[in-house]
């Protein structure tokens, strides 16, 4: 008989609360850096705080991945409690998160510890490790419950809308989107998370016209796949998150739909007045 399965993530993951505790799910948090001051996301800051305060910040924040001490601490006791454990984290081409686990698996010198790079981030990243720790709840091994990971992570994507690509721009995350930067004040750009990256999609004049856009998108990719997963995420922009998660709970009819705000280490990036869908279809 196999060991039980814990699965760790990281905090940009922005999985609800309620479904951490339900699914024995530990969450490493990133570190928001604002004026010297260093801050767990999601722990020391919450995202309500952060996004109040960014809207009339003079200076902006910064982002630091966990040491490998984080990591350790956090998967030694599992291990000394007999789990066998599976760690699912934000895109190695987006952060040294990864790198930071291995390294702690290194340091304990653990077989039992397995690395998923979700290559994404968000509730893309959070759907990997939720369907891991559902698999895991049900007696699945840590084989399998990796296999089911990697597997989520070619089922699912991740859409998302920002009023400006200067955040992006200055963390270093935007991808091959910086051949818009400069006429962002003329367009409101759709990107998505492609092979690790915040990626270029298309551009939209308007914002009304990047609701149903971002909406027609999801349901063009999700075509006749079905159960459907949907996670509605924003930096503020509550209202038209809203309606593009109606739109889409009734074009769709998912077997799951979450809303929430994304964690301040990811609106570091991406800035306030945002919005993404992340869509898991097939599984």
């Amino acid at each position: 008989m196999s060991k039980p399965v814990a699965v760790v993530t990281d905090s940009t993951a922005s999985l609800p609360q309620d479904l951490q505790t339900q699914y024995n799910i530990h969450v490493v948090p990133l570190q928001v850096v604002w004026n010297g001051q260093s801050y767990r996301d999601g722990v020391d800051i919450t995202p309500e705080d952060f996004y109040t305060r960014l809207g009339t910040a003079k200076t902006l924040p910064t982002s630091s991945q966990p040491s490998a001490k984080d990591f350790a601490n956090t998967f030694e006791p599992l291990l000394e409690a007999g789990y066998d454990v599976l760690t699912v984290v934000i895109s190695s081409k987006m952060s040294g998160t990864l790198a930071s686990a291995a390294h702690a698996k290194e340091m304990l010198g653990a077989d039992n510890i397995a690395l998923v790079d979700s290559l994404s981030t968000g509730m893309e990243t959070g759907f990997h490790a939720l369907l891991a720790a559902r698999a895991a709840a049900d007696g699945a091994s840590l084989a399998e419950c990796k296999a089911i990971a990697e597997r989520a992570r070619d089922h699912s994507g991740f859409v998302l809308m920002v009023p400006t690509l200067e955040f992006l721009h200055r963390g270093g995350r935007i991808g091959g989107a910086s051949r818009w930067f400069g006429t962002v004040l003329r367009i409101k750009p759709i990107l998505e998370v492609r092979g690790g990256r915040v990626e270029p999609l298309e551009k939209v004049r308007t914002r009304r016209k990047v609701i149903q856009r971002m909406a027609d998108i999801v349901v063009e990719r999700v075509g006749d796949t079905r159960p459907v997963r949907l996670a509605t995420l924003h930096t503020g922009a509550i209202e038209e998150a809203r309606q593009v998660q109606a739109q889409l709970e009734s074009r769709l009819s998912p077997a799951e739909s979450l809303f929430g705000m994304v964690s301040p280490v990811i609106g570091t990036h991406v800035g306030p007045d945002g919005i993404g869908v992340v869509y898991l279809a097939g599984m």
